[in-house]
């Protein structure tokens, strides 16, 4: 089965239609088994780091706080893409309405942004930690970081609620076959049998002062924070401060590298394989919830410290 199939046997203007891997619909039963464990290690790895974070207090403190955010959003990601790819695997559940779609895009696309927004707030963190260490308790409070994290919300959610309002308002004529297993605002623009010339310079817009200016930060964060390492006159020290960054400087090229090379795809590679477009999609929205759990958990060793207690405690209940 190919594109050009679903779109002369299948079109529906009322709905979008999924596809999973084409041409190999026979085996998405076998490939839905790595995808399970992959939904699984995810849930269960960010369930671990928010139980840890919220049932240890010597881990309430601004570092720890940050990465529960990151976690909560990870776990958002996962849980929005997860009915819609396992449904077309387990079930071939293709079609899904225009509204469902648009929820499901509003949701990735919002919380793609909070998840950038947590890592600049992360880097900030850092930087303050590293910079200016007296005063990390009066510059990073409590009350402080709520307010962070709720400005963080309120600017992505606020960005990305006009792109589905804009795609409402689009003719769906040609086709209505999506390439992915779930819904992205460049994937249904291109459906669009109108003018769409507002919601390509909107959305490089919200990009370039989301995203674009949020890698920017993290980046001039990094450069000072080398510069007051690099001033340090123990070895030792320098190690130590360059450590606390190792977990974090991964987290930012899990999220940032995959967005970007699926970013280049769709606008440049149209003569990519398909193949290309489906896998970097998969990893765009999963290895970051997959990767940072294990990232943390090993190279953080108080939330280290903390799991394997956990874990040993279960044992000792069980024996």
């Amino acid at each position: 089965m190919n594109i050009s199939h679903l779109e002369n046997q299948t079109f529906n203007p009322s709905t979008f239609l999924l596809t999973g891997f084409l041409g190999l619909e026979y085996a998405h039963r076998w490939i839905s088994l790595p995808f399970c464990f992959i939904y699984m290690t995810v849930i269960l790895g960010n369930c671990t780091i928010l139980h840890v974070i919220r049932t240890d207090s010597s881990l309430h403190e601004p570092m720890y706080y940050f990465l529960a955010m990151l976690a909560l959003t990870d776990l958002g990601l996962c849980l929005t893409t997860l009915p819609t790819v396992l449904g077309i695997f387990w079930f071939d559940a293709r079609e899904i309405p225009f509204s469902a779609c648009f929820t499901q895009l509003f949701f990735i696309h919002s919380l793609s942004l909070v998840e950038s927004s947590v890592l600049l707030s992360m880097a900030f963190d850092r930087f303050v930690a590293i910079c200016n260490p007296l005063r990390y308790g009066s510059i990073l409070t409590t009350q402080r970081i709520v307010t962070m994290a709720l400005a963080f919300a309120f600017r992505s959610f606020s960005l990305i609620v006009p792109l589905p309002l804009l795609l409402r308002r689009f003719h769906y004529c040609r086709t209505n076959v999506l390439s992915h297993s779930y819904c992205l605002h460049l994937e249904i623009m291109k459906l669009a049998c109108s003018d769409i010339i507002v919601n390509h310079i909107y959305g490089l817009t919200v990009v370039a002062f989301t995203v674009g200016i949020d890698s920017l930060l993290i980046f001039l964060s990094y450069v000072f924070i080398l510069k007051t390492v690099l001033s340090i006159a123990s070895r030792e020290e320098r190690l130590k401060a360059f450590n606390t960054c190792v977990s974090h400087i991964c987290a930012v090229l899990l999220f940032y590298v995959p967005m970007i090379g699926l970013s280049l795809i769709h606008r440049f590679g149209e003569r990519a394989p398909h193949i290309v477009h489906i896998l970097m999609s998969y990893v765009y929205l999963l290895a970051p919830p997959l990767m940072n759990p294990v990232v943390y958990s090993i190279k953080t060793k108080q939330i280290r410290q903390r799991i394997l207690k956990k874990l040993c405690a279960v044992k000792l209940i069980q024996t």
